[in-house]
């Protein structure tokens, strides 16, 4: 079995170039399904959950390709409006195909999803968009089976701004009559990068990156090209790792924008960071300090998917850092595991508290989930001794190339067959 095998101490120095976004990428390919036409994606990671989309494009009767570093998609023949457990269960994301088949023919069937389990992430305010928008959603047998003779244009106010939701209502209304306006929506980047791509294919939509957006309903009749974003939270990992290892590293195909909460945190705690147009400098010598609370929040606010990076960045901190975790019941899983290297960290419902220590030990440790694997990376390269990661694949859901990255970048580590 393929573990990653990683020797601390040694400092990180280089340039690298950041990939596209998994969290952007994946609704922009359940969008494709709305074209009957040819969509190339360009920047698209090769990702674990990037090829379970492809298989769930291919089961409705899309042609998917590479071509080099493109994906190209023909969803000119969608026919199928299913998607059989075995591919739901392969992602959490996987929901995100509802609005659009719904969209597209009329009616979807599917089961409940899969992915990192983080606790529960309901999906009832992407069932109740669904029903605002005129769909018959009905429970069978674990299933979700959806139908809408016509969808309707509405306005939908979201409880709460779901990531999730927002763009599965987004991608309904491309096929209602009428208007579509969503309240107390997600303000996430990769929201505006989901809008970005569906006006390429000729739908009229604004708003994304506020909380109100607007969708107006009709043919998307345009092949596009389109490139993907960059992956702010794999951005925020490496200058994480820099920021613990030390050294100086200079990300590029990067949006400083998107990560204005994680680079005051990494400045807070003594590291040197410079944003500028397409790209992030940081310095660091590797001897940091704890900082004030880190409570996560949507976006603006500190991204959940950042809470277990930049708590690893901080187990050799002098003094003693609360992190606050708002989003998800179940998301201090990698605890356990960082402590297996040293660190001093105590847990109690939402809070954790991390007091540095002098060292940390390479161990054996296990992926528990997607962002828990990337904190054992991060620790990995600042502790002394060799770190072995098991249950990697949760890794490379999310990152294309998370061993040639480092190593890029001065790090010594390796994939390794145990």
């Amino acid at each position: 079995m393929k573990h990653i095998v990683i020797r601390g101490g040694h400092r990180l120095e280089g340039v690298l170039p950041v990939q596209g976004a998994k969290n952007s990428v994946l609704p922009i390919l359940a969008a494709t399904i709305l074209h009957p036409g040819t969509t190339v994606l360009r920047g698209c990671p090769r990702l674990s959950d990037v090829e379970a989309s492809i298989r769930i494009l291919r089961h409705l009767g899309c042609d998917a390709q590479w071509q080099g570093e493109e994906l190209v998609v023909d969803a000119s023949s969608v026919s199928r409006w299913d998607v059989p457990d075995h591919l739901m269960r392969e992602m959490r994301s996987s929901v995100i195909f509802l609005g659009a088949i719904l969209a597209r023919l009329g009616k979807a069937e599917m089961s409940y999803p899969g992915g990192c389990e983080l606790g529960p992430r309901p999906i009832d305010l992407h069932l109740s968009a669904l029903r605002k928008l005129g769909a018959a959603v009905e429970e069978k047998g674990g299933r979700l089976c959806c139908e809408a003779a016509a969808l309707e244009g509405r306005e939908i106010a979201l409880s709460l701004p779901s990531v999730g939701a927002t763009e599965n209502a987004m991608l309904a209304a491309c096929g209602a009559r009428g208007e579509t306006v969503i309240v107390n929506a997600a303000r996430e980047p990769e929201i505006v990068d989901l809008q970005n791509f569906l006006r390429s294919m000729g739908c009229t939509v604004r708003g994304a990156g506020s909380s109100t957006i607007c969708v107006a309903g009709g043919q998307l009749t345009k092949d596009c090209i389109h490139t993907v974003m960059p992956d702010r939270i794999v951005a925020a990992t490496y200058l994480s790792a820099a920021a613990a290892a030390g050294g100086e590293v200079e990300l590029t195909h990067v949006d400083y924008r998107h990560l204005s909460t994680v680079t005051a945190a990494l400045h807070e705690a003594g590291c040197r960071v410079i944003g500028g147009e397409g790209r992030i400098l940081l310095r660091s010598d590797g001897a940091l300090k704890a900082i004030s609370a880190v409570r996560t929040a949507p976006y603006p606010g500190f991204p959940t998917d950042a809470q277990a990076i930049l708590m690893a960045a901080l187990l050799k901190s002098r003094g003693t850092t609360v992190f606050v975790e708002n989003m998800f019941d179940n998301r201090y899983r990698h605890v356990d595991e960082l402590c297996r290297m040293g660190a001093d960290i105590s847990v109690a419902d939402r809070v954790a508290v991390v007091t540095g220590v002098p060292r940390l030990s390479g161990a054996t440790v296990r992926c528990t989930d997607l962002r828990g694997g990337a904190a054992l990376m991060v620790a990995g390269v600042s502790a002394e001794g060799e770190t072995c990661i098991e249950d990697i694949h949760h890794i490379c859901r999310g990152y294309a190339d998370p061993v040639g990255d480092l190593a890029a970048l001065g790090a010594d580590i390796r994939w390794e067959e145990r």
